[in-house]
């Protein structure tokens, strides 16, 4: 049986505390971006970390500020706090070349760590990678509706993924996520790229993944489209995919051709 890792904390200065689990092993290593208002417990994370360690590599999962077990406010978080979070965690918490998996929104952060860091960025996975999203529903709002939103300062988002059914965005948090687009020129990232998106996702459409791949400069891009994949993808079939996908690059990064 594996000894599951247990939660320590990084404390950062004038930053709050960043809470992560890591388990040490061979290189190349795994982090896990989780997704929006998402944190390091969920299935996808955990099973993982589980397939790290039996393969003997190092695994780092970790709740972005004000989420999960992290300090901070979640009302307080920007892409851009964020972004700082993987970057502290790529600089700090690990060792040598990482292949970054991000799901959803972690998906959008793995490019910004990527761009930042390619020395770091052995290879990136997303899993229903939400690039520039919340920027791109908003600008395809009926002119009226956006100058609604500007007018009240904040836009409310129905979703099934809360108990309280809707996300609230402000607009000052919209203003600050176009600073951090990605879709609109050429990515100059040049390592390993896969892609996972479910063709019945009903919170990021997977043409998104479509969009990542042409952009990026690299000529190592998959894009696997699940028929019948929902946003989650957290069932067992979806994890098994995400799995052979990393066991797959592991085999080609550390295998010298």
């Amino acid at each position: 049986h594996l000894q599951s890792s247990t939660v320590q904390y990084a404390a950062r200065p004038d930053l709050p505390k960043l809470a992560y689990r890591k388990v040490k092993g061979k290189s190349p290593g795994v982090v896990f971006l989780p997704g929006f208002a998402s944190n390091m417990g969920g299935k996808k994370a955990e099973a993982l970390e589980e397939f790290c360690q039996s393969l003997g590599h190092s695994y780092l999962r970790f709740d972005y500020t004000g989420c999960g077990s992290s300090e901070g406010e979640m009302v307080d978080g920007t892409v851009g706090t964020w972004k700082r979070d993987v970057l502290y965690v790529l600089d700090e918490l690990v060792e040598g070349p990482q292949i970054l998996v991000g799901s959803s929104m972690g998906g959008w952060l793995m490019c910004l760590a990527a761009i930042a860091r390619p020395e770091r960025t052995a290879a990136m996975v997303g899993i229903s990678t939400a690039a520039d999203h919340f920027v791109t529903v908003f600008n395809t709002l009926p002119i009226e509706v956006r100058k609604e939103i500007e007018e009240k300062g904040q836009w409310v988002v129905p979703t099934k993924h809360n108990e309280e059914g809707s996300i609230t965005f402000t607009t000052e948090f919209l203003k600050e996520a176009e600073q951090h687009c990605v879709l609109q020129s050429p990515i100059p990232v040049t390592c390993p790229v896969r892609l996972i998106h479910g063709m019945k996702d009903q919170d990021v459409p997977w043409h998104i993944s479509m969009q990542l791949a042409e952009r990026v400069l690299s000529n190592d891009v998959d894009v696997i489209l699940r028929k019948h994949g929902q946003h989650r993808m957290a069932e067992k079939e979806d994890i098994k995919l995400i799995v052979y996908t990393i066991d797959d690059l592991i085999d080609k990064l550390t295998t010298l051709v």
